[in-house]
């Protein structure tokens, strides 16, 4: 049998390899990343099955409390029903012995009524001790009920919060999820140098500020709602406002201090920008009468008053 010639050979191999490459799958796309407005409109979603679940919590705590209260009132009323059968059976007992005593049914002369009828007042008294005893067994029936009640919904509570803390958690996690997102989309600022420093920038704008300025205020009004004005570009005062490189965000005015809920604002706005003070080109922080380069609070001087000292605004200074 001859040979295949080289050429016929080299068709082959080729005819080959074309045939199992058309046999390959292409790779699947991969899915596209949820860009920032779906990853807010999940986080929103997620907050609100979040506060679902602590309202249903605390509603069944509510109703915990009342049973339990219930109960409580039933075992009152209980003990003041026994109270009542003791003092009862007592005087029945007393009946009883000085019956015995006397050696007659009836009863002694000196506790008969005026008209000696001694079966009427036993009858009286027979009918007395029956009421205690049926307001006695009414009494445990109700505190026994009451009880029972109070024990099974603390099971089902029981069940409940352990259900809702871990929807909870699971709710949670996802948010955690969603805000590293969310953070992962902050842009970095233009103008950084491979080195990690930044290059200067003009103000421009009608608001006179620098371009890397204007992006971390956009940056805050969109991740916080902010509750009074926002100060960048003052003129004749010192430090990075004049040059355009500077906001204060207002949590008071008139130079009071914040309400606690601001106050936590604040606090929050403060965090949230040395956490990413690299993307930003964050040079430092200032609040509440403390410096942050980046490495932690430092205290500063006493300036003299609450706008002086930063108590009512978070101020911020760019690169």
């Amino acid at each position: 049998m001859a040979s295949a010639s080289p050429t016929r050979l080299a068709i082959g191999v080729i005819t080959a390899a074309a045939m199992t490459l058309a046999t390959w799958s292409a790779p699947a796309a991969a899915e596209p990343k949820p860009d920032e407005t779906q990853l807010r409109g999940e986080l929103k979603q997620l907050n609100k099955k979040v506060d679902q679940l602590i309202e249903r919590y605390n509603l069944k705590r509510v109703e915990l409390a009342k049973a339990r209260e219930a109960a409580e009132a039933a075992d009152k009323r209980l003990a003041a029903a026994d109270q009542a059968l003791a003092a009862a059976q007592q005087k029945v007992a007393e009946l009883a012995r000085l019956r015995y005593q006397s050696g007659s049914l009836a009863l002694p002369f000196y506790m008969l009524p005026p008209d000696g009828g001694s079966a009427a007042v036993m009858e009286q008294l027979t009918a007395e001790q029956q009421a205690v005893v049926d307001g006695a067994a009414a009494a445990r029936a109700e505190q026994k009920k009451a009880a029972d009640e109070a024990a099974a919904l603390a099971r089902d509570i029981s069940a409940d919060t352990a259900e809702a803390a871990k929807q909870r958690g699971e709710a949670e996690d996802v948010i955690g999820d969603i805000k590293k997102k969310l953070e992962d989309l902050i842009p970095f600022s233009t103008g950084r140098r491979s080195d990690g420093s930044w290059a200067p920038q003009l103000p421009s704008g009608s608001d006179n500020i620098t371009s890397r300025t204007r992006a971390m205020k956009a940056q805050i009004e969109k991740n916080f709602k902010l509750p009074f004005t926002v100060g960048c570009f003052r003129a004749g005062s010192s430090g990075e406002h004049p040059l355009g490189r500077a906001c204060d965000f207002m949590m008071s005015t008139g130079g009071g201090m914040p309400t606690a809920t601001d106050n936590a604002l604040g606090d929050r706005i403060a965090e949230w920008t040395i956490k990413n003070r690299d993307k930003l080109g964050v040079k430092y922080v200032i609040w509440k009468q403390r410096i942050n380069h980046g490495s932690g609070w430092s205290a500063m001087s006493d300036r003299g008053s609450i706008t002086e000292n930063h108590f009512d605004h978070v101020h911020i200074s760019m690169h």
